[in-house]
């Protein structure tokens, strides 16, 4: 068995809704990162998903490359997009029990990043339960001991672009690798993930329903969603 939890950056957008429906009819479980800039231009579909049972958590207030800015700059990021994230809970009468956090692209801040990791402790986020991945990799970056949330897994189909060369059968073919350069191999038998997908008009553009696509190969493969789990 395969089990596997399901995270979605870079919410909201206008697909975010869509998303939302289909995971709750395939009654799958997950955490929504929110970039606050972005969703303060789509608030009704960042509420959407709050009152339709998404856990939504803190990934920065614009999307930097937190190696690329200072310490302050940092907190600056993650304290302003709590501000607007609880608004947002506050606005969808929905109470936050959890507060996960996302790097944007997985930057943790380079040498700051022992800082970050005692603010974000400090400051009560949540870490998710990460205790059944057993990858080598985990360990050796120290995911297994850091607040944020990492992945095991990226479906990386956000580089579905005009003219990028990369394509549905990408995705596929990453989907299927049993020695990816990075992460770990999606469908290893008795293999515990952690999914990375993104909520992008511009990937709908080019794929409608590309999620659905995915989602659904997993599914064929025997795949099990899981529940986010916290030890923090």
């Amino acid at each position: 068995m395969i089990r596997a939890l399901l995270t979605i950056d870079d919410v909201s957008s206008n697909n975010t809704p869509a998303i939302v429906d289909y995971l709750n009819g395939k009654n799958i479980p997950a955490i929504m990162f929110m970039v606050g800039q972005w969703a303060e231009n789509h608030p009704a579909e960042l509420i959407y998903a709050l009152q339709h049972g998404m856990i939504v958590g803190n990934h920065s207030y614009t999307h930097p490359h937190f190696s690329e800015i200072s310490f302050e700059e940092c907190k600056k990021e993650i304290e302003k997009n709590e501000e607007v994230l609880n608004k947002f809970y506050e606005e969808a009468g929905v109470e936050r029990k959890y507060r996960p956090f996302r790097f944007p692209y997985g930057d943790k801040g380079g040498d700051n990043k022992a800082l970050i990791q005692e603010y974000l402790s400090q400051q009560g986020f949540n870490k998710v339960d990460d205790t059944k991945f057993g990858y080598p990799f985990w360990t050796e970056e120290g995911h297994n001991k850091d607040i944020d949330t990492y992945w095991t897994f990226d479906f990386a189909e956000y580089n579905i672009r005009p003219g990028s060369g990369f394509g549905l059968e990408d995705v596929m073919k990453r989907i299927y690798d049993k020695e990816p350069g990075t992460g770990a191999p999606l469908l290893a038998d008795g293999s515990c993930h952690l999914l990375l997908l993104h909520a992008h008009d511009e990937t709908e553009a080019m794929v409608p329903g590309y999620y659905k696509i995915f989602i659904e190969e997993l599914l064929k493969n025997g795949v099990e969603f899981v529940k986010p789990g916290f030890i923090s």
